[in-house]
């Protein structure tokens, strides 16, 4: 199978080779070849060829000169002229050389040397001079310059005398114009050319006539009966005679239409890479790309996305319906008129097409498409649109492309490009150019789609994860606020929390998970539910974040360890935690990295709680320290994420300054007097005003705020006593109760709360020691605790039918809402809630 077609190359080649030779035998016929002597010589200066011109200019056959010195033909030494270099540093040479004739006679002969390249197989040296030379020159014929300026096909001329009136033209510059010379004889080129164009170059022309400098400009102008505007560069040069006098201007134009446009299409496409893509949002990209490309390219332009990816994250595979028209859905537009009247659509509307329409054709073709309203299948599809139809001819629309929209694989809809103001139709060039815009922009705006689909995804994780409503507690008032970031950074991990613990206290949670997108809102998703198991054992603050710091280590190793996850094994975070006791009025608080906490006492008074400086979750190794305030009822907690103070304009310090400005500021906070008496603020419009002060429209960051009012019991509303350590005392113990019941008017309540105070008291005496104490606390609900000296902590177990205990505790858990136990700095507490019939 080979061996036909090496044969056949074969053949050609020969044939070529033969094609050439003939070609080369009949150039040499042309120009004359023997006209001039040609010798050529190796690199050790021998002569290696010796042609018949050089036969004849040295009387020397070329049987003589083979193999011979060059060197022995001159009659005296080259003349050297600023120093003469060795031959092989010379490309070329040029010079006149006195050489000895074969008569003996001595000629001076005007040489040109060429040095050839070595490993070319070609002569080193080729000497070359012209025969006519050592002839009288002949007249030129003055045919031939007359016939150069009329017919020359490079560039267009004219020629002005001194009062800029135009004498000579050539065909050139008659095609340019759209004028023979006879109609431009006599007129200046303002009134050949009547605009802009025509008057700069009578203004370069003048300054030649003063300066007798050339002059240099670029115009742009379209001839009669062209649709396209053309670009020439201009040179106007003086013509002088022979004393120097300027006697005229010579005007040659050159036709850079082609290398303009080009030039103008880079540009744009230069331009489409600046501003494209600037934002991950689907229709200002859209809308970037009718920017770029209006008036440049065209008079109107629209994108137009598929309607189902309204609905779905991923195109569907087949884009043109299996039946029915091709919905589109308009995501931008722009027009050289204000308000886009010719538009058909309406940004945001839906419109559907049919089969055989423009875009429904160019997207079943995967190409651009190039249409004129005249064709007879755009007219068809007209034909059952009157309403377009009709804008299309109420505005001369002519010229139509549709361009699909389509990035890795994936179809995302058809940008349209109109013209009718400008009246050149669009060419093939027009089309490349926009199928180029169309796929830059069509990646961008298919990132824009993703970077939605999935930060709409990390926000709804990210708020399913956050509280849903925050939970009802006697403690504090709450008010709180989460902001995903408006950067293209995505959703981050920030999260807020208000845990109810044991003894009407309470737990607030700000933390910030490191990192941004899904993986952020996961962990945080983990984070947050630790934290909430912790809490539910009432480990101290400082403890809590030690078992939370320890969580995100072993998160971290196991990212490392995991093979092929798709998570980062670099998980970090901050937090902060404080619990309230609204009886002692104490806050405790431990953070880990996290920014200090402000509080605002009653008073108006604002500062940050200093706190011990500890590390971020997962470091590991490190303590954490607890810092215990007193705070008055009616203070404010303010705990908040570092997106609140920091962002590109703004460090932390002045972050934070700001924020206790905006804290201390009264009308911030909504105080005012009525008749005399404080009103305190909304915590809603504190959280609004604060969010307001600090933050850009598009914060970088996401942010989470959580103010906190503090509340205090009363000292009536909880009853304590210190129970001796002897099982007797717990029938006077049951009485105290009672009778303390009946002064707070929970008379009802007696009989489960004296089972209980007996269970619980007596589990103290037997199986822990002193000191023991009872605590009543009564607000929204009614809790009993027992503290012991006890380190062990109860635990439920279902008693066998003849044991004789374990069913106090079980006893005590169908009675009450809840119970549990924590552990004290010398002992624990065990306590049950009860609800309580509202009041």
């Amino acid at each position: 199978m080979e061996q036909p077609v090496t044969a056949g190359r074969a053949g050609r080649s020969r044939g070529t080779e033969t094609e050439s030779s003939e070609a080369l035998a009949d150039l040499a016929d042309l120009v004359g070849e023997p006209l001039t002597a040609r010798v050529t010589l190796d690199e050790q200066g021998r002569v290696t060829g010796w042609n018949t011109g050089a036969e004849r200019l040295l009387g020397y056959p070329a049987r003589q000169m083979t193999g011979r010195r060059a060197a022995d033909l001159l009659a005296e030494p080259i003349p050297v002229r600023g120093g003469l270099p060795t031959l092989s540093g010379l490309p070329r040479w040029n010079g006149d050389v006195a050489l000895r004739h074969h008569d003996g006679r001595k000629l001076t002969v005007s040489v040109l040397a060429h040095h050839r390249a070595p490993g070319t197989g070609d002569p080193a040296w080729l000497l070359l001079s012209a025969l006519t030379r050592r002839q009288p020159r002949p007249a030129l014929d003055e045919s031939l310059v007359s016939w150069s300026f009329t017919q020359s096909p490079c560039c267009a001329l004219a020629i002005y005398d001194t009062r800029l009136r135009l004498r000579r033209a050539n065909e050139g510059m008659e095609r340019a114009m759209a004028l023979t010379e006879e109609e431009m004889l006599g007129l200046r080129v303002s009134e050949i050319v009547d605009n802009e164009a025509g008057e700069r170059a009578e203004r370069s022309m003048a300054r030649v006539l003063r300066t007798g400098e050339p002059q240099y400009e670029e115009n742009y102008l379209r001839a009669p009966g062209e649709t396209r505007e053309h670009a020439w560069s201009v040179f106007e040069s003086a013509l002088r005679d022979a004393e120097g006098t300027i006697q005229g201007v010579c005007l040659s134009a050159h036709d850079m239409s082609e290398q303009f446009w080009a030039r103008k299409r880079l540009q744009l496409i230069a331009e489409a890479g600046r501003r494209i893509g600037g934002t991950l949002d689907v229709r200002r990209t859209a809308q970037e790309l009718t920017d770029v490309t209006v008036p440049a390219l065209a008079d109107f332009v629209s994108v137009d996305l598929l309607a189902a990816l309204d609905d779905v994250p991923e195109p569907p595979a087949q884009v043109l319906p299996a039946d029915g028209p091709l919905l589109l859905r308009r995501a931008a537009l722009r027009s050289v008129t204000p308000g886009a009247p010719e538009a058909a659509v309406a940004a945001g509307q839906v419109d559907s097409y049919p089969e055989g329409s423009a875009p429904y054709e160019s997207l079943r073709a995967g190409r651009a498409t190039l249409h004129e309203v005249t064709d007879p299948a755009f007219t068809a599809w007209l034909a059952h649109d009157p309403e377009r139809a009709a804008r299309i001819r109420a505005f001369g629309i002519h010229s139509v492309m549709t361009v699909p929209l389509a990035a890795r694989g994936i179809t995302l809809g058809v940008a349209f490009f109109l013209r009718y103001r400008n009246p050149e139709t669009f060419r093939h060039d027009d089309l490349v150019l926009a199928g180029e815009l169309a796929a830059r922009a069509a990646v961008s705006i298919d990132n824009a789609r993703r970077y939605t689909l999935e930060r709409a995804t990390a926000v709804t994780l990210q708020r399913s994860l956050l509280p849903q409503r925050l939970p009802r507690q006697a403690a504090v008032e709450v008010a709180s606020r989460y902001l995903p970031t408006g950067g293209h950074a995505g959703v981050g991990g920030d999260w807020f929390d208000v845990i109810p613990l044991s003894g009407a206290r309470v737990a607030l949670v700000v933390g910030d998970v490191v990192g941004h997108g899904l993986h952020a809102s996961a962990t945080m998703g983990r984070l947050r539910t630790a934290v909430r198991t912790l809490a539910d054992i009432d480990l101290p603050s400082d403890e809590l974040l030690t078992h939370l710091d320890d969580l995100v280590v072993r998160l971290n190793v196991e990212g490392e360890d995991g093979e092929g996850a798709e998570t980062s094994g670099d998980v970090g975070a901050t937090c902060l935690y404080a619990v309230y006791d609204p009886v002692s009025r104490r806050c405790c608080f431990a953070a880990a990295g996290h920014p200090m906490p402000a509080v605002v006492r009653p008073d108006g008074r604002v500062e940050l709680v200093d706190l011990q400086a500890a590390p971020p979750l997962g470091v590991g190794g490190l303590p954490h320290e607890a810092t215990e305030v007193v705070l008055p009822e009616g203070s404010l907690i303010v705990l908040y994420t570092n997106g609140l103070v920091v962002n590109r304009d703004r460090d932390p310090d002045a972050g934070v300054h700001r924020l206790l400005e905006a804290l201390a500021r009264p009308q911030a906070l909504g105080f005012v007097r009525a008749g005399g008496t404080p009103v305190a603020p909304s915590l809603d419009a504190l959280c609004d005003t604060v969010l307001a002060d600090l933050l850009p429209q598009r914060p970088a960051d996401d942010v989470a705020l959580l103010v906190a009012r503090t509340r205090a019991l009363d000292a009536s509303q909880v009853a304590t006593w210190a129970v001796p350590d002897d099982p007797s005392a717990v029938a006077q113990t049951r009485k105290d109760v009672v009778a303390q019941l009946e002064r707070w008017g929970l008379s009802d309540a007696a009989f489960v709360t004296e089972l209980v105070v007996s269970e619980l008291v007596t589990n103290a005496i037997r199986h822990a020691g002193p000191p023991i104490q009872l605590r009543l606390i009564h607000d929204n609900t009614l809790i009993c605790e027992v503290s012991d000296g006890g380190n062990t902590a109860p635990h439920l177990r279902r008693a066998r039918g003849y044991d004789e205990g374990g069913r106090g505790l079980l006893l005590v858990a169908q009675l009450t809402a809840r119970w549990g136990t924590r552990q004290g700095p010398t002992g624990k507490t065990i306590w049950a809630e009860q609800t309580l019939p509202p009041q």
